[in-house]
């Protein structure tokens, strides 16, 4: 049963033996990982948040099913890539622009030197976007939620060998695109 004060699940293993899972844990351990998960693809704080409250919601209708779960963190971020994506796609890509870059700049820099940073910003992100899909996938895995590889193949489906080889083409396709970008 759910308890509501403690906010735990109390699971049911195979062999019968309960077990308890707290949310509050969950929440407190794995909530900042899922929002930075969101907001890579989303690159918005509300809609960021938004996903991190419906994993947790689907924690709770699967509750019943938690103790199968092998690796609880991959878990979750499977499912807050999932939602994100999902977001995503209802929305254009005009959506997640200049305001985004000027959100991660520093407000201590000078203003003409944020305006230098976010211009800079802007264009990676832009560069980001125009990466083949599974390539750009794993590039925000890796870089912005900072999964290993193994936890990324999990995540994306693929094996670790394939999201090596993801991992090194991005790179260096994404290393080459603001390279030429300097140049011009």
């Amino acid at each position: 049963m759910a308890s509501v004060e403690g906010w735990s699940l109390a699971l049911s293993s195979m062999e019968g033996s309960r077990s308890e899972v707290d949310l509050a844990s969950l929440v407190e351990t794995y909530s900042s990982l899922l929002f930075r998960v969101a907001h890579s693809i989303l690159r918005s704080q509300t809609e960021a948040e938004d996903v991190v409250q419906d994993v947790f919601v689907r924690v709770l209708e699967h509750r019943r099913t938690l103790a199968g779960v092998r690796d609880m963190r991959v878990w979750l971020v499977r499912i807050a890539w999932n939602l994100a994506i999902d977001r995503r796609r209802r929305k254009r890509p005009e959506q997640m622009d200049e305001m985004f870059a000027r959100s991660l700049v520093a407000s201590s820099v000078p203003a003409d030197k944020a305006l230098d940073e976010a211009q800079q910003i802007k264009m990676v992100l832009s560069e980001l976007e125009r990466l083949p899909k599974a390539e750009r996938n794993v590039l925000l895995l890796s870089a912005i939620d900072e999964l290993g590889t193994a936890e990324m193949a999990e995540v994306l489906g693929r094996s670790e060998s394939a999201v090596r080889a993801l991992l090194f083409r991005a790179r260096a396709r994404l290393r080459a695109r603001l390279e030429e970008g300097d140049g011009a």
